[in-house]
């Protein structure tokens, strides 16, 4: 174990350095959180997998020691990841409750109703990208104009949420997920972002569809214990930030890697490979999410030889363990669209947390990725990848803008 503790660094940056230094340290590795709070990493994907399946870590908050023994402050940056109501801090049969509500919208079969909307979304994007291009010179921001719209616009329109609730929701759950943030912004951000959903929700009350804001308000107003009210904002609030800003940084990461290994996007081209193949090696390779916040050791727990207290605060370390060379071999490092097992990896979860919508991501972003490049074959970044601001978070992994130029330079 890395007997110092590593202090993550609340303005987020490129996480791979710094994984690489302390994956040869250990799998395990205590953090300084924000606030100087003390919790654990764990990083190695065989250790990883285990922790997200063990029966004696959980996701409720009153495991959590310092937040039970009144340590942590209203305003603290992860608070909101740690108290949410829903089911990413939920347990045993509540978390079987929530999830099996949640989960009639994502089915196999409903995710493949999609496909067809999901292609129309696209093609207009597209459009609007290449207008965004023309008015800026050849040059536009795909993280702005397609990355962001296309994921943001399916969950609302899953959610039944009108568009004029869309850039909000954007912005306040960016704020919900950075680090850098200071007490008071976070509070606001949290208070502000309730205050929208809870509109929502009052709107979908008045004038119920065939979405699952409408089906979870049904649930909620049958009575008995199938969801109360925090429950559907908790849950309202997941989807919106779990259901876009992963797919936005899962296309933005993807189109880098292309960009930066030209001869990786010509095997997909070239038929070698496949665009699902592609979203699998980014979703390894540079995770859209580096550490996510939380689970609790219900006692002192042992994990690859390393001692976690009971009530510890843990990541999961998703973009180390894509890149640990003992589960992926000595070439872990690189990009390689052909890799296989090519789903060897944790991005998406593990255990009884597994995202519930993963198989949607993945549809998203392999249509995108197919529909992006086979409009604009040239299609590359028009900024140098060490230029491109990073995300502020070290829980998101990507950058904040993308601007790529859709033809050569004449």
């Amino acid at each position: 174990m890395n007997a110092t503790p590593h202090r993550l660094d609340p303005a987020g940056g490129c996480p791979h350095a710094a994984n690489a230094r302390l994956l040869a340290q250990g799998a395990v590795t205590p953090v300084v959180l924000p606030g100087e709070v003390e919790g654990m990493a764990v990083l190695g994907h065989d250790a990883l997998r285990d922790l997200l399946s063990h029966p004696e870590v959980a996701k409720g908050a009153q495991h959590f020691a310092a937040l039970a023994e009144g340590r942590i402050p209203e305003g603290w940056p992860l608070r909101t990841f740690a108290t949410v109501q829903g089911m990413t801090t939920a347990d045993d049969a509540d978390h079987r409750r929530l999830r099996s509500l949640v989960g009639k919208a994502f089915t196999a079969r409903r995710v493949e109703d999609m496909r067809p909307r999901i292609r129309s979304l696209t093609a207009g994007l597209l459009d609007g990208l290449a207008e965004a291009a023309r008015q800026g010179g050849g040059v536009a921001d795909l993280r702005r104009h397609y990355a962001l719209p296309l994921p943001l616009g399916v969950i609302c329109e899953l959610l039944g949420v009108d568009a004029d609730h869309q850039d909000r929701l954007h912005h306040l759950s960016s704020q919900v997920v950075a680090t850098d943030i200071t007490p008071e912004a976070a509070t606001t951000a949290n208070r502000e972002l309730l205050e929208v959903l809870s509109e929502i929700v009052a709107d979908r009350a008045r004038r119920p569809g065939d979405d699952l804001t409408s089906a979870l308000i049904a649930a909620r107003d049958e009575g008995g214990d199938r969801l109360g009210q925090p429950e559907l904002i908790g849950t309202l609030l997941l989807l919106v930030v779990a259901g876009h800003e992963t797919t936005l940084n899962l296309v933005t990461n993807a189109v880098r890697a292309l960009c930066a290994h030209r001869d990786q996007l010509a095997h997909v081209v070239e038929g070698r490979a496949r665009w699902a193949d592609v979203v699998e090696e980014t979703l390894r390779w540079d995770s859209p999410v580096s550490y996510f916040p939380f689970r609790y050791p219900t006692r002192d727990l042992t994990v690859d030889g390393t001692l976690i207290p009971k009530g510890t605060p843990v990541l999961a370390g998703y973009s180390a363990a894509g890149r640990d060379a003992k589960a992926h071999g000595p070439d872990a490092d690189r990009f390689d669209v052909t890799r296989v097992p090519a789903t060897k990896h944790l991005s998406l979860g593990h255990g009884p947390h597994y995202c519930l919508g993963a198989p949607l991501a993945r549809m998203e972003a392999t249509i995108a990725l197919e529909g992006l490049f086979t409009r604009f074959p040239d299609l590359d970044l028009a900024v140098a990848e060490e230029n491109l601001p990073r995300h502020a978070s070290f829980v998101g992994n990507s950058v904040r803008t993308l601007p790529v130029r859709l033809s050569p330079q004449p």
